[in-house]
């Protein structure tokens, strides 16, 4: 059984995306790559342009035979299964996005903050909360 999450960005303009990932939601797992490997939203940004995942890993990784994922990358619908219908949502600003995004099991967003993204995470529908202290307070 797969613990579902989905993985956001707010962009510099306000707009948000957002993408659907199947396994290992839980902060220990997508958290833990997210604040470690997706913290510059450049790279967020080619994550969530290529859609909905099976599965989220250290790497973006290339085109690959969906059931055979090379060990630390990513494995993606559209891509990898040739999947349609499974692009990231997209939304006019943060209120658009709460009030209408995929709700799932956790939920992770990278937000401008200042002069830095910062990652959050509501927790089965709880508020948001940074990251960071989401997974400080789990290990704690």
């Amino acid at each position: 059984m797969g613990t579902r999450s989905t993985i956001a960005l707010e962009f510099a303009d306000g707009t948000v995306e957002q993408v659907y990932c199947h396994w290992d939601g839980y902060l220990d797992h997508n958290g833990r790559i997210l604040l470690q490997h997706y913290s510059d939203p450049f790279k967020l940004r080619e994550l969530i342009d290529l859609g909905d995942m099976s599965s989220l890993a250290e790497n973006i990784g290339t085109q690959h035979p969906f059931s055979k994922a090379p060990q630390g990358e990513c494995t993606f619908y559209l891509r990898d299964r040739k999947e349609s219908g499974c692009g990231a949502k997209r939304f006019k600003d943060f209120e658009d996005y709460k009030a209408n995004h995929q709700y799932e099991e956790y939920e992770y967003i990278l937000r401008a903050c200042g002069d830095k993204a910062v990652w959050f995470v509501a927790d089965h529908n709880s508020t948001y909360v940074p990251l960071a202290e989401a997974l400080a307070k789990e290990t704690a």
